[in-house]
């Protein structure tokens, strides 16, 4: 959530931010108004309070008629303090419910606008001419038949429409990749976790995914527990209500998981394939780090994404969001998307986000700095790999004309060596 000294000192900005978001712009003056009857009924609260216990001291001391007036103000004010505790406790609940609903505020940084207002940084790599090659490129379905790597039919006979199976080298290459993914990530400093699946409500409502995202959100109701949609929760809420030494800092860590999403509002797009399933596996990359440090830690995160596709030869183009796309914890957030040829376009297969304070407010998790001072930090988050996407991206742009795939040479130490995926017989 944001700082609320800010809203009281700067509302505009946070009325500027929500409009660009296309967020509900009132809520600023509706979380002003509640905040301010929090801070009046506290301090009413608080000059009742010293005035019982001024007249505590007066009553012990008085006697005759004196005595009896006092102790009648007394019950007088015992009533008007429990008032003025219920109406501060209102206020407070109304407030934090409110300031909740805030989403993060923008990078000045970022373009504002829709979906397709992203601004495109860079594109790496030359898509490849298939045609000059002389034959027609298959896509990642089609070759994943012909190689038994992928079985969308008996994943939609047995869990439903978009599940699959990852069969023969299909596995073998999902396990490679997140091999790959976990090798640079520990090369790079940062520690591997595999993470819980399953999470309490606070961490979910922590990182921020019960507002805008919360229909894509699996709930079990009997256990009280939610799927997470990737493991950014369960490692941002691994420091939850703890102060972590400014010395520390930055914490890296590389998070491996299943991430389970309901793709509600998504009917009829990516229904073939692998593109968009209810679930995939995932290695993603967390830092907590100092507000100040943030932004540069961004652009590193963002540089390990290209590391590991560049790794990959894969085609691919860096865009930054717009403002109405960069979900409510998100200050900028960076995608990467892969070429993908059978569709001619630009597919995103992982992303980054700054957010800032926002999700280390919400969660409760500060530093502490020279001269015993605590103050929240700033979370950040990158995808290394999602699986099905880049399998999608390797498979169609590495394809041959029989049907084989040639693996990107960095993969290969993953695979046993090999060097090709050959077609089944």
């Amino acid at each position: 959530m944001i700082d609320l000294r800010l809203l009281r000192e700067d509302p505009d900005r946070v009325r500027a931010s929500q409009r660009a978001r296309g967020e509900d712009v009132d809520l600023v003056d509706a979380l002003l108004s509640a905040d301010e009857r929090r801070r009046s009924s506290g301090t009413r609260f608080d000059e009742l309070r010293n005035e019982q216990r001024t007249l505590g001291k007066q009553v012990a001391k008085a006697q005759g008629e004196e005595k009896t007036a006092l102790l009648q103000r007394t019950k007088a004010l015992s009533e008007e303090v429990k008032a003025a505790d219920a109406e501060q406790n209102a206020a407070k609940e109304e407030a934090d419910g409110l300031v909740r609903r805030l989403a993060n505020l923008i990078d000045p940084a970022a373009p504002i606008g829709g979906e397709e207002d992203f601004v495109t940084l860079e594109e790496i790599g030359t898509p490849r001419d298939f045609a000059a090659e002389g034959f027609e490129p298959k896509d990642h379905v089609e070759l994943g038949q012909i190689l038994g790597a992928i079985d969308t039919e008996r994943g939609a006979k047995v869990a439903g429409s978009r599940s699959y199976y990852l069969t023969g080298v299909g596995a073998l290459l999902e396990l490679a990749l997140v091999n790959m993914a976990i090798a640079q990530a520990v090369a790079a400093g940062f520690t591997p976790m595999i993470t819980p699946a399953l999470v309490r409500p606070a961490a979910m409502d922590g990182t921020g995914f019960l507002g805008q995202a919360a229909e894509n959100v699996y709930y079990l109701e009997d256990d009280e527990r939610y799927l997470v949609g990737t493991s950014e929760v369960p490692l941002a809420a691994y420091h939850m209500d703890e102060i972590i030494d400014a010395e520390k800092l930055p914490l890296r860590y590389a998070g491996y998981s299943s991430c389970f999403r309901r793709e509600a509002g998504t009917y009829g797009k990516d229904t073939r394939g692998i593109i968009r399933v209810h679930q995939f596996e995932k290695v993603e990359m967390f830092v907590f780090t100092t507000p100040e440090e943030a932004e540069a830690e961004h652009r590193r995160l963002l540089q390990w994404e290209k590391d590991f596709l560049n790794a990959l030869d894969l085609p691919y183009r860096v865009i930054d969001l717009a403002s109405g796309d960069l979900g409510s914890s998100a200050a900028r957030k960076f995608d990467i998307e892969a070429w993908v040829p059978t569709q001619g376009k630009y597919r995103e297969v992982t992303s980054t986000s700054n957010c800032t304070e926002y999700q280390a407010r919400r969660l409760s998790i500060r530093v502490r700095e020279e001269g015993n001072k605590v103050r929240p930090l700033a979370t950040l988050n990158g995808t290394l790999v999602a699986v099905p996407r880049v399998i999608v991206a390797i498979l169609e742009n590495h394809q041959q004309a029989d049907g084989s795939v040639v693996v990107p040479e960095a993969l290969r130490p993953y695979l046993g060596g090999r060097t090709v995926l050959e077609p089944v017989k």
